[in-house]
């Protein structure tokens, strides 16, 4: 939905929420979720929608019939497409994912042509004068980078991808924006370390393969790259990180990076205790990663690469007194856990709406695709009604005062 007309602010939530790894049952949730969910908040208005497609679906989808028919239901409906999570390029529900969230990786070709092909579906689906943005992998998880012929093996890949969104622009009309997604633990997991990898790595070596394979100048290749190549700013991940998402607009904004989507999400926090260590525990699951950054009364920072390890660190006795804990644990926006447990929501407040604003950032994306894995006391309601509360608590604590 359209929530701002200039600039341009469209929001929306992530479908990768609802299970569903083939086309039929991607669907299958837009049909009966989705509408659900804008009937509840926005009736009557045209709803955007951000897909997730895995490489199955996204195959599927790129029929022509199919997408023709999916084209028709989304006029039918007075439903848009303008985002699509490419993050996840396998199954994301029901099974451990864990470190196989990132595979393939940006060093394989694999994640380049899975890639171009999102974009050529919303180039397809994007209505007249809406751009479109595609989140993916940032990198590559870091411990699988060896060294030089990795890190050019990325941004040669990444390269490529802004050229097909480049062809795209020229032949459709449609502006596409991969962005990068910032993750802990990954090759680039807080602004700063996206912000030197963009411009050293990407946009250098990257513009150096573009000149030589199409003959490009200097400045037509690193143009393209920096229109089709971009960061998309998670704010549950600058939260486990110790970040302001507030400041890391501004960093991108003041690095020329683009940043055409921002996914909206609150993480976990915990101040030790044995009093309510039972209830972080609740948290530990075995399908996703959940990332722990803990930082000490004098500001240092030790990464536990999933909770299990942390609650066991701190089982032997590590840490101390005055330590803040950071779980990357997607929890709904609105919710208020109960003692000793905290939400990040306090950094999505008037100043990270002003700096929406100040940026102009064109998608927000509402993420809690944990939501089938939350303990019982964060999952109260129906999955439809919990995401219309997130869309309900947006609409009055960012849109209203940006």
């Amino acid at each position: 939905m359209q929530i701002r007309n200039h600039p341009p602010l469209h929001l929306t939530y992530c479908l990768n929420i609802h299970r569903g790894e083939t086309w039929p049952e991607n669907f299958r949730a837009i049909r009966d979720k989705a509408l659900v969910v804008r009937d509840a908040v926005a009736a009557g208005q045209s709803f955007g929608l951000g897909l997730r497609l895995s490489a199955v679906a996204a195959a599927q989808l790129a029929d022509e019939t199919v997408l023709g028919e999916f084209r028709t239901f989304l006029g039918d409906q007075r439903l848009y497409a303008f985002t699509i999570n490419g993050f996840p390029y396998g199954a994301f529900h029901g099974t451990p994912v864990k470190q196989d969230v990132y595979r393939p990786d940006w060093r394989a070709p694999e994640r380049r042509d899975y890639t171009n092909q999102l974009a050529d579906i919303l180039s397809r689906l994007l209505p007249d004068g809406v751009m479109g943005s595609i989140s993916t992998v940032p990198g590559s998880y870091r411990t699988w980078i060896s060294g030089d012929e990795d890190v050019f093996g990325m941004a040669k890949h990444l390269a490529e991808a802004a050229w097909h969104c480049h062809r795209i622009a020229e032949a459709r009309g449609r502006e596409i924006v991969v962005a990068l997604e910032p993750e802990p633990d990954c090759w680039v997991e807080t602004t700063q370390e996206t912000v030197t990898f963009l411009n050293d790595s990407v946009f250098r070596l990257g513009g150096a393969y573009l000149r030589s394979a199409h003959g490009l100048g200097a400045g037509a290749a690193e143009q393209i790259l920096r229109r089709h190549l971009g960061a998309c700013l998670d704010t549950v991940h600058a939260a486990v990180e110790f970040e302001d998402p507030s400041d890391c607009l501004r960093q991108y904004a003041a690095a020329g990076v683009r940043v055409p989507k921002v996914q909206l999400g609150c993480a976990l926090g915990w101040t030790p205790s044995r009093d309510t260590v039972g209830r972080l525990r609740a948290f530990a699951e075995s399908v996703y990663l959940h990332q722990v950054k803990v930082r000490d009364a004098h500001g240092g920072v030790t990464a536990y690469p999933d909770l299990p390890e942390a609650l066991a660190a701190w089982e032997q006795g590590r840490g101390g007194a005055g330590d803040q804990w950071r779980v990357h644990f997607h929890i709904p926006l609105f919710a208020e856990p109960s003692a000793g447990l905290c939400s990040t929501g306090d950094l999505l407040g008037a100043a990270f709406a002003r700096a929406l604003a100040e940026t102009a950032v064109p998608h927000l994306e509402i993420e809690t695709y944990t939501f089938d894995v939350l303990p019982d006391e964060l999952r109260g309601m129906d999955v439809t009604a919990s995401i219309a509360a997130e869309y309900r608590w947006v609409l009055a604590r960012l849109v209203d005062r940006g």
